[in-house]
């Protein structure tokens, strides 16, 4: 059984995400909470598997929150919820310790799928809204740099990935979780995992969604 705890301060939808979560035999949604000292106090009560965080909640806004429970549960697993996604939002989300970004517009198929994802061990992605986001982010390290500017950082291993994991970082860059790259590699499970995992130690990140914008910004993948 996997507990969640949505963090929403519109009630409406808070109450909608807590019956759908509750319709799952394996899915126990633990309670709501509207912000983020809510959120922090009910994370030490009951410690769930799995977050669901809204941006924009009153006080604390929703990254400053996960950075503060990934800071202090680390085996929490933090999910974004936005209705207004930038760029921005997705490299700061990603620096937080999210491990996923998703559209509170989106089906209620597509959360609760992205829920069970973590306890597989899997990074949710959603590979089309991601490149929509940080396509206009920082120039990649391969164009021409504005006076001034910083290339992105990534890290020091970034340029000895293999053939191999450089066709595993694309496959993940168009959204893939490792069960999906593993069918389409026909590799297995375990393979796929340890390929990402590779990818992640050399990019410097410390979620799958971290190292696909890492990779974007520093031009190893498409913008």
């Amino acid at each position: 059984m996997t507990s969640v705890l949505v963090v929403e301060d519109q009630q409406v939808l808070a109450s909608a995400l807590e019956i759908a979560i509750a319709t799952q035999p394996d899915l126990d949604c633990v309670g709501t909470a509207a912000t983020v000292d809510d959120a922090l106090a009910q994370i030490a009560a009951c410690k769930p598997d799995v977050v669901l965080m809204d941006i924009k909640l009153p006080g604390t806004d929703g990254i400053e929150g996960t950075r503060r429970i990934s800071a202090s549960y680390s085996g929490v697993s933090i999910l974004i919820l936005t209705a207004g996604a930038t760029p921005q939002r997705v490299a700061a989300a990603a620096a937080a310790g999210a491990v996923g970004f998703l559209a509170k517009n989106g089906p209620f198929s597509d959360i609760l799928a992205a829920i069970r994802n973590p306890m597989r061990g899997m990074m949710v992605i959603q590979g089309a809204a991601i490149n929509e986001l940080i396509k206009d982010s920082i120039p990649a390290a391969s164009k021409a740099q504005r006076p001034g500017e910083q290339p992105a950082q990534v890290g020091p291993e970034a340029a000895k990935l293999t053939a191999r994991e450089q066709e595993v970082l694309g496959l993940m860059g168009e959204g893939l979780d490792p069960s999906a790259i593993a069918e389409r590699l026909v590799l297995s499970v375990y393979t796929a995992r340890g390929h990402v995992k590779n990818v992640m130690m050399k990019l410097g990140a410390h979620t799958q969604l971290e190292a696909v914008v890492l990779a974007t910004k520093a031009g190893l993948l498409p913008s």
